[in-house]
């Protein structure tokens, strides 16, 4: 096993959870949502399937969990075809060492996220001042220093392909961090969206605990490129996409999620942009 996997010196566990803890959601027949504390990971392979792909990794010590949600769906001992990434940040990549170590698969993500994920850059800071919600005031101690995946880190394919995911492609959805990418399946209009926007306020505290359901931009503290995560969200939702499931809250489909990627286009200023922030554009 590689000896340079490592995460940041400043990774912990960070203890901050919401009702939705430990709540699966059938989506599909082949995608499954699981909430880890405050964060949402995606299983894509109908159950008991051997062909079967992890999206994002969850909060710092999740992994164990992680793996009993895998063979609970997947039978005793099952392993994943690979692990994509939407990005990099520690709440998506919390249990990916662990998983590497157990399971031996590669992991892809976007070219441009690869320096947070080699231990050659950090993310910037978490700005706490974009809001008054508590999760904001606790952003800085939220880790942001690289991680190193070594060999088993890998570049999504240039043409668009999702690896082990047959009609799925990747769109580069930046802002939120340089390399976000979520994904969409044009046969059923399906995205999984990764940060790119939000189904709750996730700078909110009370909100986070009670999973309030309502859709906005990618969380404020962690977004360092704000033209560029409207232009995102506007490619997003020209995709006219059937259901969402996002990095953080509950699942949006139909007449809800189309009225509502539409309102948040309209009206990003409002519900998306802080009114202040280190890294407004």
């Amino acid at each position: 096993m590689d000896k340079n996997l490592n995460y940041g010196e400043d990774y912990k566990f960070i203890p901050a959870t919401s009702v939705g803890s430990g709540v699966g959601i059938d989506i599909l027949p082949d995608l499954y949502q699981y909430t880890i504390q405050i964060v949402n990971i995606v299983l894509y392979g109908e159950p008991q399937m051997k062909d079967f792909v992890l999206i994002d990794a969850g909060m710092p010590k999740s992994a164990d969990e992680i793996i009993s949600v895998v063979e609970e769906r997947y039978g005793s001992k099952s392993r994943p075809k690979a692990i994509i990434l939407t990005h990099g940040h520690f709440d998506h990549v919390g249990g990916i060492i662990e998983l590497i170590e157990r399971w031996g698969v590669p992991v892809y993500a976007h070219t441009l996220e690869i320096p947070f994920l080699s231990g050659k850059q950090n993310y910037p800071e978490p700005d706490p001042t974009v809001n008054n919600g508590l999760v904001a005031k606790m952003s800085p101690i939220f880790p942001n220093e690289a991680i190193n995946l070594g060999g088993s880190l890998k570049v999504l394919p240039s043409d668009g392909s999702v690896p082990f995911m047959a009609g799925f492609r990747w769109i580069h959805t930046p802002g939120h961090s340089p390399g976000h990418i979520s994904l969409f399946r044009e046969k059923d209009k399906v995205l999984i969206a990764g940060d790119a926007f939000v189904t709750v306020k996730q700078e909110s505290l009370y909100k986070v605990i009670t999973q309030t359901k309502e859709i906005s931009g990618p969380p404020q503290y962690f977004t360092t490129d704000w033209l560029a995560a409207r232009a995102s969200i506007e490619k997003l939702a020209i995709l006219k996409p059937s259901v969402a499931i996002t990095g953080h809250g509950l699942p949006m489909k139909g007449e809800e999620l189309t009225s509502n990627l539409k309102k948040l286009v309209d009206d990003f200023e409002q519900i998306a942009l802080p009114k202040q922030g280190k890294y407004l554009n």
